[in-house]
């Protein structure tokens, strides 16, 4: 999830200098990976690196930056600080970590905004960010996935940072992508709207719909899109092809129809259906004698949620079905030939 974008346009909205710091490059132990952010200004401290020592050495340098901002000396707007956690923090990690800290100006507004648009257009991207060297000022550029001049594997949990680059001079490469999971969430319930409130801070895009207008809270996080609409079936439709679906409407009716529709398709990930075992028993015995496929009845999981975590309040189960996606994504990502059933069932 790229939240460090819109962060940092907000900073340079308000002319709120602000220093993003990134995990380059990790050696042995350490609390984040190579790519976790923080963004830092005079006051204020958003994201993690991953919290204690660490994190609080790197606020004091990005404010030292902040207030040493008023030069021109551009070769520290951009540059990269080693930090061995045992030998100069003490912290039990006992790895080295190297930081990249960027100052940024309005001059890196066109990038940020940029990046954005491509996220916003679901387009992954590369930012390259060359330190300079041999006269050369640091520069910031985006690029499309793989243009990188380097190794197949570059993209790693430990390091993202190539001090051996062949322009000269080291060379911090990582992969932005747009938020991970697709999913489509039928019902505005309680446990719909407790699993939004957890899905809007996950990596994930949510189309929350449902018919009823003034069940939506008057305000969600950007990655949520409402849709009011007695037509549901038009934004399963709509939705691309991967996509993960919750139906949990308050109408048995239409969580019947709904589940008949999308066993019509075959490019969804995933399909839970909120309910009990016995609602879950009625609705095979209708969908049998339609003579759907059983095969496309096991396409949905119900009921919907990781198994083990029990309790019928609204907030544990949208802990639960948050879980289940989570998991779910995961073992796609790590095994993308395997089936979403075979997955769940491992």
């Amino acid at each position: 999830m790229a939240a460090w974008i819109d962060q940092a346009l907000w900073c340079l909205d308000r002319r709120q200098a602000a220093v993003l710091v990134s995990v380059a490059a990790v050696r042995g132990s350490a609390p984040r990976e190579a790519g976790a952010k923080m963004l830092v200004s005079a006051g204020h401290q958003w994201l993690t690196i991953g919290g204690g020592p660490l994190e609080w050495v790197a606020m004091a340098r990005a404010r030292a930056m902040l207030q040493a901002a008023a030069g021109t000396d551009l070769a520290m707007d951009r540059h990269v600080f080693e930090v061995p956690l045992a030998a100069s923090l003490g912290q039990c990690c006992g790895g080295l970590v190297h930081l990249l800290f960027e100052r940024l100006r309005e001059a890196d507004r066109a990038w940020l905004e940029d990046a954005r648009a491509r996220l916003a257009s679901l387009a992954a991207f590369e930012r390259e960010v060359g330190l300079g060297g041999s006269g050369r000022p640091p520069w910031v550029r985006l690029q499309p996935p793989g243009a990188a001049s380097r190794p197949a594997d570059r993209f790693r949990a430990a390091r993202l940072l190539d001090w051996h680059d062949a322009r000269g001079c080291p060379v911090f490469t990582e992969p932005v992508s747009p938020d991970g999971q697709n999913v489509v969430v039928f019902g505005a319930g309680h446990v719909g709207r407790a699993l939004v409130r957890i899905l809007q801070t996950l990596p994930c895009r949510v189309t929350w719909v449902d018919a009823r207008e003034d069940q939506f809270p008057d305000q969600v996080g950007r990655q949520v899109t409402i849709e009011a609409t007695d037509v549901p079936e038009a934004v399963i439709d709509e939705a691309p092809a991967g996509s993960y679906f919750l139906i949990m409407t308050h109408d048995h009716a239409l969580d019947q129809r709904l589940c008949e529709y999308l066993m019509r398709h075959h490019d969804f990930a995933y399909c839970g259906l909120i309910g009990s075992a016995t609602k879950w028993h009625r609705f095979q015995q209708r969908f049998n004698a339609k003579g759907i496929p059983i095969e496309r009845q096991q396409r949905i999981t119900c009921p919907v949620g990781e198994p083990g975590i029990t309790g019928k309040q609204p907030e544990v189960i949208a802990v639960a079905v948050a879980a289940q996606l989570l998991r779910l994504h995961a073992r796609q990502a790590a095994a993308s030939t395997q089936s979403p059933e075979t997955l769940l069932q491992s």
